[in-house]
């Protein structure tokens, strides 16, 4: 199989809906993804945790990858996040996204459940035999599903299955992201997804970085990446710190809302969350606002 050429900055796309959360907003979806095309990012991961993919129908899902797939795949790398917490709708997903278009296909740790490795094994293995030829990316996210995605889990799939190419890992373990690579065979993608140490994953051979906060400062992330490449540490762990203090006005994660205030602040309206996330109050829209200012992102 030849290779995936996946690498850079790739916002962890947000998903508009309309008042309420009762529809996708599929135009302002695909507004969004242009507006972030523009500001220079290399691909995005749609329908992940931040583009609240799990509160979506199977339907939805399918039409927000083929809208944005449209919109900017012949500029941007698009990966589907395609992940479900049972193996015949992850694999109805992954398959259409290869039917859709989408470069890759990301696939979540299924959860609630505690599963063993072999449990994770059939299932990863499983999905990507059901897209030969097409590129899958393991996303390890714990924190959301639970479940682990162990460096050795990760070194066998990477052995055993031709496409499985690659990692998103947002366990939010440093150590863990250096077993991984220290494991996988040459040309291995891994992304990282956890903010506060972007500089520190590409420095020992992370591919690139998935983000909720590159919706908002796509700039930082296109920073550190452009001064690792050039090897300039120095100009790096600048644009790092300013990242830090970014994810601090966010408060990393704990309401979506927050990014999508975030980008409106910066210039786009990416429309409103789905319950049962729910919308900032006034004051935590004047609070963001100003955290924002302080951390120099308006």
């Amino acid at each position: 199989m030849k290779q995936a050429k996946i690498g850079g900055i790739f916002p962890a796309l947000l998903t508009p809906f309309t008042k309420g959360g009762a529809k996708v907003d599929y135009e302002r979806a695909c507004g969004l993804a242009e507006f972030l095309a523009k500001k220079g990012v290399h691909g995005l991961f749609v329908c992940g945790t931040t583009g609240e993919g799990p509160l979506m129908t199977l339907a939805e899902r399918k039409q927000m990858v083929e809208e944005v797939v449209g919109a900017v795949g012949k500029k941007l790398t698009v990966i589907a996040h395609t992940g479900c917490f049972d193996t015949a709708s992850t694999i109805e997903l992954t398959q259409h996204a290869q039917k859709a278009g989408a470069a890759a296909a990301g696939v979540v740790t299924p959860g609630f459940f505690t599963f063993d490795d072999e449990c994770l094994y059939t299932h990863f293995k499983t999905v990507a035999e059901s897209v030969k030829g097409f590129p899958i990316l393991l996303y390890n996210i714990p924190g959301c599903v639970k479940n682990v995605i162990k460096p050795s889990l990760v070194h066998r799939l990477a052995k055993d299955v031709k496409n499985i190419v690659g990692m998103k890992d947002s366990g939010g373990n440093m150590s863990a992201f250096n077993e991984v690579m220290l494991g996988v065979p040459k040309g291995f993608v891994a992304i990282n997804g956890v903010d506060e140490y972007s500089m520190q994953a590409l420095a020992v051979g992370g591919s690139g970085c998935v983000s909720s906060t590159a919706n908002v400062v796509p700039e930082l992330f296109l920073a550190i990446y452009n001064a690792m490449k050039k090897g300039n540490l120095d100009k790096a762990w600048e644009s790092q710190q300013k990242l830090c203090r970014a994810c601090a006005a966010f408060h990393y994660g704990a309401l979506v809302a927050r990014y999508k205030e975030g980008v409106r602040l910066r210039g786009y309206d990416p429309g409103y969350v789905r319950a049962p996330q729910r919308e900032l109050t006034k004051d935590e829209r004047k609070e963001l606002a100003k955290s924002m200012k302080t951390a120099g992102l308006l």
